[in-house]
């Protein structure tokens, strides 16, 4: 693409580079030769669990498929129906909607909070009806939602949580991490999230019966006597006669979103990093936010409350009053990669499936026709911030 005066290097979303000790661990799995689920796997999942007030975190291939097994785990363990209704924000990305109609059921859009982007608990329980079975608030950027109302809903009403915390790591509400509010928590690993493993992600519980339904769904509904290579390690007579006799036993109609302990091993160098990476996250977002704050009238600022933590994973620009395409543009142009900020119920499968609904939902239509986002990863210098910041300056001096 042709590039305009200022053009430089690209300033991606995300980016990642192999520390010191992750090439290490990879190292020691060469010499290993063990790369199917083991010490390098189990060590990350209990790391993620700490690091998120979690008994269990359970490590698979993506963000999207440990929604996907956190929403058919709940389904089964309930008895839910094809067609039962999840709630699900009219701002996210397009998976926490499309694990809904994979399991058979319905998603029913909640529009979002003007300021957080999150879904707003105000509007929540007039979207329930008999048929409504569970709630997916979205911590979208690094910000955790509102929790406490929407869990008195949930209480209230008898409905489950599956937090999509896949865009928010490590984040407080209230003094309480993100994934452990509702009956799982998902995350995501994958490139140019807070914590990279190229492809990954998780699912975080308290509940052991959940814990042991999620991991079988990962692993093709295995019986949960034998899910790793290292289960009938000790066992000998009756007992691993048993084992035997169930390595192909399959109770649930599961799937195969497994990694490798490669993907793990970056992942754990990572995690056992991260206060350097909040860090550094966290003060990129305050340059960005001091940057442009003489920008206040035609940008919104990120809000921040004060009963939670911003961590981050990107920075949104929202425009007030007008539409982002021209401003898109720009800094496209100019090298500054952005992505939309996480449109949905405009997306083209959806309109086919709903129509334009977008006077439902004004705020998710006001995002969806003005917001985006660009990176504030660690990897970025303050000469990069300052061209990001300039760039608009520019724009709009224009």
């Amino acid at each position: 693409m042709k590039r305009g005066p200022k053009a430089r290097r690209a300033l991606g979303v995300g980016d990642f580079k192999f520390s010191a000790k992750a090439k290490r661990y990879i190292a020691q799995i060469v010499a290993t030769n063990r790369v199917s689920y083991g010490p390098f796997s189990q060590r990350f999942e209990r790391e993620f669990a700490k690091a998120h007030d979690c008994r269990f975190a359970l490590f698979c291939n993506s963000g999207t498929s440990a929604l996907h097994v956190a929403l058919a785990a709940l389904k089964e363990r309930y008895g839910w129906a094809d067609g039962d209704e999840v709630l699900v924000p009219a701002v996210t990305f397009v998976a926490t909607s499309n694990i809904v109609f994979h399991n058979r059921m319905q998603p029913v859009f909640v529009d979002v909070d003007p300021k957080t982007y999150n879904i707003d608990p105000a509007l929540i329980e007039a979207k329930v009806t008999p048929r409504t079975r569970a709630i997916i608030p979205v911590h979208l950027l690094g910000l955790p939602c509102d929790m406490d109302p929407i869990l008195e809903i949930a209480r209230r009403r008898n409905l489950r949580v599956i937090e999509d915390s896949c865009e928010t790591l490590f984040a407080r509400y209230k003094g309480k991490r993100v994934g452990s509010f509702g009956d799982i928590g998902c995350f995501s690993t994958y490139i140019a999230h807070y914590i990279v493993t190229g492809v990954g992600g998780f699912a975080t519980t308290n509940d052991p019966d959940l814990a042991v339904r999620v991991r079988s769904l990962l692993n093709h509904g295995r019986d949960s006597i034998y899910i790793q290579i290292d289960d009938d390690k000790d066992a000998t007579g009756a007992k691993l006669h048993e084992i035997a006799s169930k390595r192909f036993r399959f109770i649930s109609m599961g799937h195969s979103f497994r990694c490798t302990e490669f993907e793990a091993a970056i992942g754990l160098a990572q995690i056992e990093e991260k206060d350097a990476i909040i860090k550094a996250r966290k003060a990129n977002g305050a340059r960005l936010s001091k940057a442009l704050a003489d920008l206040d009238d035609v940008l919104q600022p990120p809000t921040v409350p004060s009963d939670r933590e911003h961590m981050f994973m990107m920075y949104p620009v929202v425009l007030r009053d007008r539409p982002k395409t021209e401003l898109v543009n720009f800094l496209e142009d100019r090298g500054i990669e952005t992505r939309d900020l996480l449109p949905l119920i405009n997306q083209p499968i959806y309109r086919k499936i709903f129509g334009n609904i977008d006077d439902r939902y004004p705020v998710a239509a006001w995002i969806n026709r003005s917001a985006f986002y660009v990176g504030c990863h660690q990897y970025l210098s303050s000469k990069d911030l300052e061209f990001v910041s300039g760039s608009i300056h520019e724009f709009f001096k224009r």
